[in-house]
């Protein structure tokens, strides 16, 4: 009989080291940063045709906001999933042992594998091999970490030390967590040759992580058992009680037991690390992703409308208009619609006090894109002035926004594709494209789908306030309360 084995899908980061493209309404792991695939799908394929493993549908821990993204993806690869929604963020600690006692809810005990959801791997028949020497290990009580082979002294991860080799699988106890170092002892870990990257993945059966973290931390599980008892069913999602989990204390997986697990604190179960050399990169910055990607003769990547001329070594992203470099080396130029930024490779880990910055001053640029998804589909601000606003919407085929109301703002709607149906008042009608719709202000509507094709149209606001708050629910198939 096969062992059962339930990915964990850790995404609830923000990514703001990729900013522009990563924003906290719309992360790096939800991007397709290397190939049409989000990260996040990426993530999800990585154990597509590992047979002889019975690998489950994934448990994917999430931040509340990226919830109706996340089964969209998961609807457009046609996967299943459990997802479970976090109030607020407690790292990945609180995340895995919410994920463990959902994996026991139905008296199971599977193999938990551990991924965070924005992490890039190039050699899957590889990540596959190193999943594989896992397995029995973890199967038999060992809780088992991934090292990445180090090719250059990294200052930017986490190293681990291994000991002796465990046995002929390729393992090796894990003697000790250190953290991110300089450039000289990274150099020294190099040259030694018992010191991997640590990639934070991992995998143990549920039953021995909810024991290890009872050991080291048992106010997490203690809080983490209310808060998943307490919670509800919400459609798609699962929600965790907000007042149980708030009260959690935060802490990573490594802090809170690898590391005593690697210190022989305590008793805990036996820990090992498999050696992975699988193109495996966390993409923590612009750096990162250009290494990642494939370049021309002169080291450089290109992505949507760029011209370049006599450029070395440059990463050149456009989503929005031309881009064109001329003479540039060592750049990452990155376009979109409301943001440019422009970094030498050297300092792409700074990018980070540009959004401090940002957040400083309640910038918008720091949470959305111009770009704004919604459950029912997405729209676009194309334009906006003194009492004026112009809007892009897709609505996706049998979707439908809530019945709702303004006070402040009338709407006129233009339909450019598809067929819409609207309810106005005690009115209810098609709009065909070529026709037009308004909506009087304070006037009770709906816009819906009503068909097999995305529905595009043009709105236009008018009025004396157009901020989004501007909305009375009646009504909502998704649950939501805010716009």
């Amino acid at each position: 009989m096969k062992q059962l084995l339930v990915p964990v899908i850790l995404s609830g980061g923000s990514g703001t080291r990729l900013w522009p493209l990563s924003r906290e309404q719309y992360p790096k792991q939800l991007l397709p940063l290397i190939d049409e695939d989000s990260l996040f799908q990426a993530t999800v394929r990585r154990l597509d045709g590992l047979d002889d493993i019975a690998v489950q549908p994934p448990i994917i821990v999430s931040n509340e906001e990226y919830r109706f993204v996340i089964a969209e993806q998961l609807r457009l690869m046609h996967k299943q999933g459990t997802i479970i929604l976090e109030p607020c963020g407690r790292n990945t600690a609180p995340a895995l042992s919410i994920a463990a006692l959902a994996a026991m809810d139905n008296d199971s005990d599977p193999v938990l594998l551990v991924m965070p959801s924005d992490h890039v791997m190039t050699d899957i028949p590889a990540f596959q091999a190193s999943v594989r020497k896992g397995m029995p290990l973890a199967a038999d009580g060992l809780m088992v970490t991934f090292g990445i082979q180090p090719d250059a002294p990294e200052t930017g991860y986490g190293y681990i030390q291994h000991g002796s080799m465990l046995d002929e699988s390729g393992a090796f106890q894990i003697i000790r967590f250190v953290e991110k170092p300089d450039a000289a002892i990274a150099q020294q870990y190099l040259e030694a040759g018992n010191y991997l990257w640590n990639s934070g993945m991992f995998m143990m059966r549920a039953s021995v992580w909810l024991s290890a973290i009872a050991a080291c931390r048992r106010d997490m599980l203690e809080a983490c058992r209310s808060a998943w008892q307490q919670g509800s069913i919400d459609g798609d999602f699962r929600r965790l009680d907000k007042t149980a989990f708030t009260g959690c204390p935060g802490d990573s997986i490594d802090y809170a037991v690898m590391e005593q697990l690697s210190a022989g604190q305590l008793d805990l179960p036996s820990g090992a690390i498999v050696p992975l050399s699988a193109g495996w990169s966390d993409v923590g910055a612009w750096d990162a992703l250009w290494r990642t990607l494939p370049k021309d003769g002169a080291g450089n990547v290109m992505r949507g409308d760029v011209l370049l001329h006599d450029c070395r070594e440059t990463l050149a992203i456009s989503e929005n208009r031309l881009v064109a470099c001329i003479g540039t080396d060592n750049l990452v130029i990155i376009e979109t619609s409301d943001a440019v930024l422009v970094v030498h490779q050297s300092k792409t880990q700074e990018v980070k006090k540009i959004v401090d910055k940002l957040k400083q001053q309640a910038r918008p640029e720091i949470r959305s894109h111009r770009k704004i998804y919604r459950p029912w589909g997405w729209y676009d601000a194309v334009d906006a002035g003194e009492r004026f606003q112009v809007k892009r919407i897709v609505v996706n085929p049998g979707a439908a926004l809530s019945l709702q109301m303004h006070h402040h703002r009338a709407e006129h709607w233009i339909v450019v594709r598809g067929t819409a149906r609207v309810s106005r008042a005690d009115k209810s009608y098609l709009v065909s494209e070529n026709e037009s719709t308004y909506i009087p202000l304070g006037t009770p509507h709906r816009l819906e789908n009503p068909g097999r094709l995305p529905l595009e149209i043009i709105e236009v606001q008018s009025g004396s306030y157009l901020g989004e708050d501007d909305i009375i629910r009646f009504e909502d198939k998704y649950g939501r309360k805010e716009s």
